[in-house]
């Protein structure tokens, strides 16, 4: 059992697919947080060189997993469903986090890991509103009522990049929109770059990148230890990040996201 306070630090395994290309940053992002991340190919875990269980927190990184080529995460979603159906059902049940960041967001939505539970694909993520890839700094603010482990405690908003074309988070039924919200599976919603007030309505461009629902850009499953989003909370870990450092500015960093998982890591 890893333990903060007997001074092992939790293993984090950075699962990596064809295409991903998020690896090192968030590897980043775990070791500041007083994790010890180790990047795996999940080929390394098709032929059992290393184990899903022998890790106390998963993290799936960004990217362009097999070229996105039947729609973005689609195949990795295949992939750990089918693949690794069992030891990722296991790991899940057993209440180790697991975030998934952009691409690793949209495989865990099309694996129904996301809001859950598994294989019932309830919300999609779909092409951006305005048809266009989007790469632009937002500001992210957590819902106090949120199930989520990882924002947790949060007060501060989130400043982070997004760099992606099909972010738009989408359910068609109004009232299991709704429910999201009302069940605490809503982590973080895309917020208006400067102070004011936050609805469930659709934000404006640009402050809502994509259009998502409810300007939504994190959920979590009911139990609270798997969340994903689509922006890059692991590009905003150090303090010269910050878009306007060099002013002075230096808040509303990621960090504490990858604290509150190895803090929960810390448990297993």
């Amino acid at each position: 059992m890893a333990s903060l306070a007997s001074g092992t630090l939790p293993r984090v395994i950075i699962l990596h697919a064809p295409g991903t290309n998020r690896d090192r940053e968030a590897a980043l992002a775990c070791e500041l947080a007083n994790g010890a991340p180790e990047i795996v190919h999940i080929n390394q875990l098709g032929v059992g060189d290393r184990r899903l269980a022998d890790y106390q927190m998963l993290v799936i990184p960004g990217g362009f997993s097999y070229g996105d080529d039947l729609g973005a995460g689609r195949l990795w979603a295949n992939d750990l469903y089918h693949r690794f159906r069992d030891d990722l059902d296991a790991f899940v049940a057993s209440g180790k986090p697991v975030l998934g960041i952009c691409n690793g967001f949209q495989a865990l939505v099309k694996a129904g890991y996301l809001p859950g539970p598994a294989p019932l694909q309830r919300v999609t993520l779909t092409q951006n509103q305005q048809g266009r890839f989007e790469c632009r700094w937002v500001r992210l603010q957590p819902l106090p009522n949120s199930r989520s482990l990882f924002t947790r405690g949060l007060e501060q908003d989130i400043l982070c990049p997004v760099a992606h074309g099909e972010g738009r988070l989408w359910i068609d039924d109004a009232n299991q929109s709704r429910a999201l919200f009302d069940q605490g599976l809503v982590g973080l919603q895309y917020a208006p770059t400067v102070d004011g007030a936050f609805t469930t309505a659709a934000a404006a461009y640009p402050d809502n990148p994509n259009g998502s629902i409810g300007n939504i850009a994190g959920l979590c499953n009911w139990a609270g230890n798997v969340f994903g989003l689509m922006p890059h909370p692991e590009d905003h870990v150090l303090a010269w990040q910050h878009p306007r450092w060099s002013r002075g500015e230096h808040d509303g960093m990621g960090l504490p996201l990858f604290v509150n998982g190895m803090r929960a890591a810390g448990q297993f």
